[in-house]
């Protein structure tokens, strides 16, 4: 992952989105950015209304798309074109209902498997070739819930403590 030099984290915008399971990524990002020294801050509106923010942190850039995280593919383009980045120079930190809570996933050029905010950024992009940190949320002990219903379930502080594990981890990856 030495090529890595942007980390875009989905999730929603809003109050009502804060620390869900589906704003994993945007969590990450904060997190990366009360850890890291912070060389600069700018924030980049696109004029067609698909705008994204985003911090240079160190040689990195934290790209977080203003847009809902299933429309994110557009912020994503037009932020590597601003950047002037190719895919395969991205990482896209988001949740995944498959992986139990407290593990996570590194991959490469794989499909959505029905994630739709990596959906739309497979087809802004027109490729799969790029990184991703797959998040687990996939509670083991209980029911099984469904995947549209978990995501949106506010965390509890317990689970969050197992997430910043991994934001930890994520931070060691990426640097």
């Amino acid at each position: 992952m030495d090529e890595i030099k942007a980390i875009v984290g989905l999730g929603n915008p809003g109050q009502n989105y804060q620390r869900t399971y589906h704003n994993i990524g945007f969590l990450a990002l904060n997190y990366l950015k009360k850890e890291g020294k912070i060389d600069s801050s700018e924030s980049f509106k696109h004029p067609r209304r698909q705008s994204f923010e985003y911090l240079k942190l160190g040689q990195k850039i934290l790209i977080k798309s203003c847009g809902f995280m299933n429309e994110s593919g557009g912020s994503v383009l037009v932020a590597l074109k601003y950047f002037r980045l190719k895919p395969k120079e991205l990482v896209v930190i988001h949740d995944d209902s498959d992986i139990p809570l407290g593990d996570y996933k590194l991959s490469f050029g794989r499909g959505s498997a029905g994630h739709r905010g990596v959906e739309s950024i497979i087809q802004a992009l027109g490729t799969k070739n790029f990184w991703r940190i797959r998040v687990g949320i996939r509670h083991l002990d209980g029911p099984k819930v469904q995947a549209n219903k978990l995501v949106l379930k506010k965390m509890s502080a317990e689970e969050f403590k197992k997430i910043r594990v991994i934001f930890k981890t994520i931070r060691g990856i990426i640097n």
